[in-house]
């Protein structure tokens, strides 16, 4: 019976030693991070296997301020991740070894026999790099391959009749050309140098080489491990077990230990370093998740169980006040200056709560837009990519706008484009946000361009990595015309219209001169809505705006120079200038809130109201029914396009017969204001 104490005693022990104990933390970069949060159950369940970009770069940030983290570990592979986002990664890696920690990135090989460029890229952000010994450094410099189809179409009897705002906008380009244009070529040209150039000046800042000796060693590559090792590209050849072991004796015995250390950042690790206990692997999303439970208890969490007992701890993950209950009044609802300036009276008029200011319970709210921009809630599924559905985004906006705890919100973008009218939407609803007076910053992902830009615009300020894809401000539209295919196989069609356009986007023949000057009124109208809205944003005239558009591609470095980004940074330096903006002391970690944030019951009981918050999470219709917002398409959606029935058959909505191979393409589906497609850079 002693036994049993004494072996309870030694657990409780060992427990509380693993609290307190040194942390090496791991970071699996050999599959691209999550960027957004899926809405849907299943996706969601699934994603919590997968890393985040928000694990890795919020993970960093609490491992800073952590005494019990000084080495972080990273596994790199070449996983296709955008130069965007590696430059989020590299950002954070940065801000940890500011505050004198350690990072070592360990890759298997960079790219066997094949380029490994950007992952290379990424690892040079880290304080060491270790190769397998049997691995490569393909470091090969970055290219860019795009198909044109014209010859295949033609002999397949299809013709592709497309309108385009302006010359740059060549998302069609693919199927209606044979080769680059003058304009595509340049565009893409523009955007494969200036990624070219980030990428060596960060190899040769990371590694302490000239630039020329960078480019050199491109021209030279793939490299295999042992000339990588000499050319002073990696530090040490190792294979796994030999790295982590390394790692395990550089935060036990000190700085000098394991791979050669210098000493450098020796007070912070020895700062860091526990009584002799065994470091404990954490992975980043698993350490980001215990460093929030950290952070909120136990003040926040018994605060809101002594609000609303057991059950709305369970159920309520943010505190709503919008039932005006709050005995100060901060929940009071308050008319939105557009409703008060005409009749303010309607009882269906949105509202919106006044921030309550207090800088010791304010947040910024995180709203996420990622996938093509699409009208409607998306009806996003296991089976389809993410969407940025106007209607939930809009409600997310509308919930952030009504928490009086919202000082300032940060919208991260990560899109192509797609709907013009659904892009307006969302514009409309962060305009009005701002109008409640807080502050908006947009964040750009890996792209934010056409209807991702247009999304932008009324934002405070736009920030975007010198990596990201934006602009093409522009607009194409147009269908295809399957007609010459049809009579190669036979099939014949019968039509019956009343309407002079009825079938104005029908695949069995092209445009009369009457629609294609629809096609036409069109397009100029949507590119100038879309130039106008940019020139009165940026604080640009008419011509500047429009020398800056015509469907152009720019990175975001270039945008930058160009006036058509503010800032150059990741989500961390958004979070940060949103804090600033919102007039919250400067000396504080900005608090976040994910927003919307439903809680269990509301991600599964349908809202009662556009204004519920539950509205921004909630999925209208089913997988099945999700072609228009899915970019592959779908086989039933193909099979009606083919036989002229259904949306299916216009380009706007979708490829109709083509949905299949314009997904094999990267071809989007979502709407005309759609960046081109640039094709894998790497």
């Amino acid at each position: 019976m002693a036994a049993i104490p004494r072996k309870a005693l030694a657990d409780v022990r060992q427990i509380a030693a693993r609290r307190t104990a040194p942390i090496v933390l791991e970071l699996d970069l050999t599959v691209d991070p999550i960027e957004g949060v899926p809405t849907d159950p299943i996706t969601l369940a699934l994603a919590r296997r997968r890393t985040t970009l928000r694990d890795v770069v919020e993970g960093l940030r609490y491992a800073t301020e952590d005494p019990r983290v000084s080495i972080v570990v990273a596994h790199i592979a070449a996983c296709g991740m955008p130069l965007a986002r590696i430059q989020e990664i590299r950002a954070a890696i940065a801000a940890f070894r500011a505050a004198g920690g350690t990072a070592i990135a360990y890759a298997d090989t960079f790219g066997e026999f094949g380029g490994g460029t950007a992952p290379y890229y990424l690892a040079c952000a880290f304080d060491e790099i270790w190769l397998a010994p049997p691995g490569d450094c393909g470091l090969t410099g970055l290219g860019m391959e795009a198909p044109f189809l014209r010859g295949a179409l033609d002999r397949l009897g299809i013709s592709v009749e497309i309108g385009q705002r302006y010359e740059y906008k060549n998302a069609v380009n693919t199927l209606v050309e044979r080769d680059f244009t003058p304009a595509h070529l340049e565009a893409v040209s523009r955007i494969i140098e200036s990624s070219s150039d980030q990428i060596v000046a960060g190899i040769a800042e990371g590694r302490g080489l000239s630039t020329d000796r960078v480019r050199r060693l491109i021209d030279l590559g793939p490299l295999a491990g042992s000339v990588a090792l000499d050319t002073g590209l990696v530090d040490r050849l190792g294979y796994r077990d030999e790295v982590y072991a390394a790692a395990r004796e550089r935060v036990t015995r000190g700085p000098s230990a394991g791979f050669g250390g210098d000493g450098e950042g020796a007070g912070r690790e020895d700062a860091r370093r526990g009584s002799g206990a065994e470091p404990v692997l954490m992975y980043a999303s698993a350490y980001r998740r215990s460093a929030e439970r950290r952070e909120k208890f136990p003040a926040l969490r018994v605060a809101a169980l002594a609000a609303g007992g057991p059950a709305a701890f369970f159920f309520r993950e943010v505190p709503d006040d919008r039932d005006g209950s709050r005995p100060d009044g901060a929940g009071e609802a308050h008319l939105h200056p557009d409703e008060a300036a005409g009749s303010g009276t309607s009882a269906l008029a949105p509202s919106v709560t006044a921030p309550h200011r207090d800088p010791k319970k304010s947040v910024i709210a995180l709203i996420h837009g990622t996938g093509p921009v699409v009208l409607g809630h998306g009806a996003p599924g296991p089976f389809s990519g993410p969407v940025l559905a106007a209607e939930a985004t809009a409600a997310a906006f509308r919930s952030a706008a009504r928490d009086p705890a919202v000082a300032a919100a940060v919208f991260r973008v990560s899109s192509p484009g797609g709907s013009y009218v659904a892009s307006d939407l969302v514009r409309r609803e962060a305009e009005r946000f701002r109008a409640s007076g807080r502050p908006l910053i947009v964040s750009m992902g890996d792209v934010a361009a056409s209807g991702g830009y247009f999304v932008a615009l009324a934002s405070d300020a736009i920030v975007a990595n010198p990596g990201t894809l934006t602009g093409s401000i522009g607009v194409f539209a147009g269908k295809q015309v399957i007609s010459g295919l049809l009579d190669k196989v036979g099939v014949g069609f019968g039509a019956v219209a009343e309407g002079e356009h009825a079938l104005m986007m029908s695949p069995r023949r092209p445009f009369t001169p009457g629609e294609r000057e629809k096609l036409e009124e069109f397009l100029d109208r949507v590119y100038a809505d879309f130039v106008d809205k940019v020139a009165v944003a940026r604080g640009l005239s008419r011509d500047q705006a429009h020398q800056l558009a015509r469907g152009r591609v720019w990175t975001g470095a270039d945008a930058h120079a160009h006036g058509l980004v503010d800032v150059l940074g990741g989500l961390a330096q958004a979070i940060e200038l949103a804090w600033s903006r919102a007039g919250l002391p400067a000396g504080e970690t900005p608090r976040v809130r994910l927003t919307p944030k439903p809680s269990v019951l509301e991600r599964v009981r349908s809202p009662k109201s556009s204004e519920d918050r539950g509205a921004a999470a909630s999925v209208a219709g089913s997988v099945a029914g999700s072609v228009a917002g899915s970019v592959a398409g779908s086989v039933a959606g193909s099979a009606l396009g083919l036989l002229g029935a259904g949306p299916g058959a216009g380009f706007v909505p979708g490829w109709g017969a083509l949905a299949p191979l314009a997904a094999r393409l990267g071809l989007p589906s979502a709407g005309p204001l759609v960046m081109p497609p640039i094709g894998r850079i790497g």
